[in-house]
């Protein structure tokens, strides 16, 4: 008996092309000969709700997708489980109900959205709150702000950048638990879906041989996950999901192991928010795979580390060339990093006591001094900077 945890939902466009993937993964499953039980389970979009009450309800959005996946397996004594999600918090919810249940699984990601187009230049979902910044600023007049708005989301998928679910999808194929090159796949095209139906073939075999979460998500696969978040340039949020992912595993973990990480492992992407491309581009570049190529022959990830598919990752990474293809600039050659060092820098001091994040892709002065304006909500630092104030 193999769940499938079905994040479907109309409410963001990250999520609204699941069910066709979970549909293949059903007859994936009943091909390979065990039994699907699909159940669902829910979302929150974070670019909708950002800016509103709403975002306090993202986090927790995280905890209730893990408490549902959990309940459900356990609760009807599933094999195994194949997790299909799309925004942000669908993929750390589900990798700590995979860590908890420690059941045979595999995570799908519902994939990444292709960019809109507007003036000869791509478009992500960033590019519309970019543009009520550049509205209010008066560098913009309503139309151009209308147009930007109106082509940023073209169809289905999750934000086209390395934000927080191209990172999270990123770092779960680094971990071993999605299969090779699947993290970056756009949602729309067909490989996606056969993605998803060879993933719970796949599942399947690893029931029968039970390979369990727990022998793939160690301090050593943890390790290398951290490494692919710092060499795509990815999300500050990755430090508070890979904590928590951590804990539910039984791993230790600390947010100064990301510092540790962050030393020695440059920025080897060119990606959104802070770069020029998107991840339909680091697709055709080679994927996630050429990133951890690069990775390992360098000595930065742990080759022995075992995934969902049996294999190692060097095993994986085999055939894969030590370098990038020269006809693309979305990654760097090794001697060519955008940065020499990590991206996501762990702060201390007085306003955070037990540690903060920072992404300083960028940052020209590392280091600001000076009076600081306090806000006592997001929506009236909001006012104050719409109205000119700040």
């Amino acid at each position: 008996i193999v769940g499938i945890a079905n994040g479907h939902s109309t409410i963001t466009p990250c999520n609204m092309g699941i069910n066709l993937l979970a549909q293949r993964a059903e007859v994936g499953i009943k091909t390979a000969g065990a039994m699907p039980q699909m159940f669902g389970t829910i979302t929150i979009s974070d670019g909708i709700s950002m800016g509103t009450e709403g975002m306090k309800y993202s986090l927790v959005s995280r905890e209730v997708i893990a408490d549902s996946i959990e309940t459900a397996c356990t609760g009807q004594s599933m094999d195994g489980v194949l997790a299909i999600g799309g925004c942000d918090k669908n993929m750390p919810g589900a990798m700590l109900a995979i860590a908890r249940m420690n059941i045979p699984a595999i995570f799908v990601y519902g994939g990444t959205i292709k960019p809109g187009h507007y003036n000869g230049r791509d478009l992500t979902v960033v590019s519309s709150f970019e543009a009520v910044g550049q509205y209010s600023a008066g560098k913009i007049d309503e139309k151009e702000l209308l147009e930007v708005e109106g082509r940023a989301c073209p169809g289905a998928g999750s934000c086209g950048g390395m934000f927080t679910a191209n990172t999270m999808s990123s770092a779960f194929e680094a971990l071993g638990m999605s299969l090779p090159y699947s993290s970056t796949m756009a949602a729309e095209d067909a490989e996606k879906a056969d993605s998803t139906e060879k993933s719970a073939s796949v599942l399947v075999e690893a029931i029968r041989k039970q390979i369990l979460p727990r022998q793939i998500i160690t301090r050593k696969s943890i390790e290398n996950a951290i490494s692919v978040i710092m060499a795509v340039g990815g999300s500050t949020n990755a430090v508070l999901h890979f904590l928590a992912i951590a804990r539910a595993a039984e791993v230790d973990l600390t947010i100064d192991d990301f510092e540790t990480i962050r030393a020695r492992v440059p920025v080897l992407c060119d990606l959104k928010p802070s770069g020029k491309y998107v991840a339909t581009d680091l697709h055709k570049a080679g994927g996630i795979p050429q990133v951890m190529k690069m990775l390992l022959v360098h000595g930065l990830l742990h080759g022995d580390s075992l995934t969902i598919s049996g294999q190692t990752i060097a095993e994986i990474l085999a055939d894969i060339p030590e370098e990038p293809s020269a006809n693309q600039d979305v990654i760097r050659t090794w001697n060519n990093p955008m940065y020499p060092q990590g991206h996501l820098a762990i702060l201390r001091g007085n306003l955070a006591t037990e540690g903060a994040v920072a992404k300083i892709t960028g940052v020209k002065k590392p280091v600001i001094t000076g009076p600081a304006r306090v806000f006592e909500s997001e929506e009236a630092s909001l006012d104050a900077i719409l109205a000119g104030k700040i």
